[in-house]
């Protein structure tokens, strides 16, 4: 399990960049870059971090779960996840 403060800080961050998103896109489509350097830094969507959904963990992330595959395996285990078994041959 992540330190707590690690999951609250990447959820603040993604609050950050969801609320500059319009500001952003339309700062970025004038080309005003000095615009853009006023806005705060954790309004860049590049500073977010992908995050298990279960544990916070930062390694190992799959994009198409949204786990780490530590807790891929155990949801896989326990038949969690549709279309997904155990190989055995």
């Amino acid at each position: 399990m992540a330190k707590k403060s690690w999951i609250a800080r990447d959820a603040k961050k993604r609050k950050t960049v969801a609320l500059y998103a319009d500001r952003r896109a339309a700062l970025k489509a004038a080309g005003d870059w000095e615009g853009l350097q006023k806005l705060p830094r954790n309004a860049s969507p590049t500073r977010v971090h992908n995050r298990c959904q279960l544990t916070g963990r930062s390694r190992g992330y799959l994009r198409t779960f949204g786990v780490s595959r530590i807790a891929f395996r155990d949801m896989a285990r326990a038949g969690l996840i549709p279309g997904i078994r155990k190989s055995s041959w």
